[in-house]
Formats: C-alpha cells, structure tokens, sequence
C-alpha cells in the first residue's frame, strides 16, 4: 500500500497566502522525511480554496527540494493549459527528477478561469479528449503534428524527449508502457473514468466520493479497458496505479481528531468554494461546509492510528485501489499539520506493511 500526503495549499480564515504556500512546502518536504511514498499538489485559480495557480510549478520547487519523494498533480487542469506547453513542462521535470514526476490532468469546472486564460468554455465542454491526446502524443512520440478542431500546427521535434534519461527510477510509468512520466486522469464521472480507460491511463478519485462509488468507477474502468482492447495483463497493471484521494487526521482519539477538522475545514470550505465564479454565470450549488467536513470525517481516516490504518486497509479492499493522496492539512495549523504527517509516518504507515 503507498500513502502519499494530498497538498492544497489550503488558505484558512484569518490567514495570509503566504502563510498556506509555507504550510504546503513545509508539508511536503515533512512527508519525506516521514517515509510517505509521494505528494500531490492542487491546482486553483482565483480562489482561497487552494493559492497555487501552477502545480507543475510547485512540483518542479519540491523534486528540487527532496531526494526520494514522489511529486505529481492533483491535478493540472488541462483545459486552462496548451498540452504542448504542458507536456514540455512534464517531460523535463521527469528527466531532471530521475522518473520521480506524475503528470495528473483533469478537466476542472466552468470557471471564470476559461475566460481569464482565453480558452472558453468549449475547452471545457468538448475540448478534454483532443487536448489529453494531443498531451499523450507528446509525451510519447518523437515528433508531433496537430490537425485537429482545437488544435493544428506542422510537424515539431519533441524536445526534451521523456525517454533521453540518462537514468530513470520510473514511478509506474511502466505499466502505461510509455517512457515518460506516468500520466494520470481525474474522474468525476461514468463518461471520464471511459475516457480514461480508453487509454490505459490510471484514474484519480476524488476525496468526497465513498468506497462504494469509488469500487463502481474501478469496475466500470476495467470493463472499458478490456472493451477497448487493452490485454488483461495491462488492464491489471494499470489499474494498480488507480489513487484514491482522502482526508487523514491522527490523533490519540476519534472524537479529538473530527473536531480538528470539524472547527477548521468548514470556514475554509465556506470561503474556498463560494468564490467559485461560473464562467457563464450557471446557477451553481455549494455543498453545506459543516456537513460536508463531518461527511469526510466518516469516510477516512480520521482518528487513533490503529483506526486510521483499518479504514485504509478497508477502502483497499472494497476498491481495489491501494494507493492514497490524503489531505493533512485539514486543520490549517502548521504545527498540527507537521504532527499529523509525523504521526501518519511514524504510527500509521508501519500498521500497513
């Protein structure tokens, strides 16, 4: 099983985007050093729900910054990027990283982002397939040209090249049988996790989904994989790369660690989601805060770690999944949030081996 730390870059009432950017460079090089297997980073614009505009930005910083750790995504929202200049960017921290990089995508949501960037909002609606397989083909081949309804330019050496590494240490890339960085794709939906399986690319689950949900997007996954030709050897191979993202909380007791997270996540759910702006000025609904954080507080781990390794043990084995991106920033206090990356190090991670 490989438990990796889920950054935000969370800004809480009260606090400073300076403050939430330390927080997540702090957190990350912490989980490091407390033996986790990767961190994954968000990607928002415009809003305090997460201060990191570029997460290939913050990734490039913290393979800097570490030796061993995994870097990735979580995600690079596509759709507000050119896959080319997306790709270009993976392709080199994956070279200088020594395979240590994870290149996660997804499609984000009908924000002001579309118009801010200049994509609109058929980047969003209709544009997802042509740019993740244009973001592929670069990833892959040695030259690339684009004719597409998106996208058309002649043909252009791909440089860097993913597979010139003098010496990779490949972090799962090998069961996509491609030599860059593994690529792996958020699904919100039945029509996402197709497209994911299409192409053989392992999927990313959301944190507010429940093990039930997530085990349909698992089985639903397989089945268009082996529709769409992909041998079983594959399919399996993929699909042990499938991260289930979570909340974790350790904490000598239950009751303790959902108040943690029960006093701080809703004023930061309230002020992050609400300044969400639709691009077209589509009604949209918020999730009640309160409700919201007491749901995630029942569906991870959260509490003593005995507890906290039972509940991961059991989404393993209702799933299938056995990787994690856990959010340890809930309480959106540095010294709480370095104790709960020790303690998930220190007291979670060997009840798992």
């Amino acid at each position: 099983m490989r438990v990796g730390a889920f950054i935000l870059a969370a800004q809480f009432p009260g606090q400073g985007q300076g403050e939430a950017l330390h927080r997540a460079v702090r957190s990350a090089q912490l989980s490091e050093e407390s033996g986790l297997d990767a961190v994954w980073l968000a990607e928002h614009h415009f809003v305090p729900y997460g201060v990191c505009p570029s997460a290939v930005t913050l990734a490039a910083l913290l393979l800097g910054r570490t030796r061993r750790i995994g870097v990735g995504t979580a995600v690079s929202v596509l759709p507000t990027a050119h896959p080319v200049a997306l790709g270009e960017q993976a392709a080199l921290l994956h070279l200088v990283s020594g395979g240590r990089f994870t290149l996660g995508v997804g499609r984000g949501g009908p924000w002001v982002d579309l118009e801010v960037f200049g994509t609109g909002l058929r980047a969003y609606e209709r544009d997802f397939p042509e740019s993740l397989d244009l973001l592929l083909r670069w990833l892959r081949e040695p030259r690339v040209a684009a004719a597409g309804e998106r996208f058309v330019f002649r043909e252009v050496p791909v440089v860097p090249r993913p597979d010139e590494a003098l010496r990779v240490e490949a972090l799962g890339n090998e069961a996509q049988g491609a030599p860059g960085p593994q690529v792996i794709v958020a699904c919100t939906s039945p029509g996402s996790v197709r497209l994911a399986a299409e192409r053989a690319l392992p999927m990313m689950l959301g944190m507010h989904c429940g093990d039930d949900e997530k085990a349909e997007a698992v089985t639903l996954w397989r089945d268009s994989a082996l529709a769409a030709g992909h041998s079983p050897e594959k399919v399996a191979a993929v699909a042990a790369e499938h991260v289930s993202a979570g909340v974790v909380q350790v904490a000598d007791a239950r009751p303790a660690a959902v108040e943690t997270l029960v006093k701080a996540m809703p004023g930061w759910l309230r002020q992050g989601l609400d300044a969400h702006v639709t691009v077209d000025g589509r009604p949209r609904r918020m999730r009640d805060p309160l409700a919201y954080a007491e749901l995630l507080c029942g569906l991870h781990p959260v509490g003593p770690p005995r507890l906290c390794a039972d509940r991961l043990a059991a989404t393993a084995e209702r799933t299938g999944i056995r990787r994690f991106a856990l959010l340890v920033e809930g309480s959106g206090d540095l010294a709480t949030t370095e104790e709960n990356v020790r303690r998930l190090g220190a007291e979670v991670l060997p009840l798992l081996r």
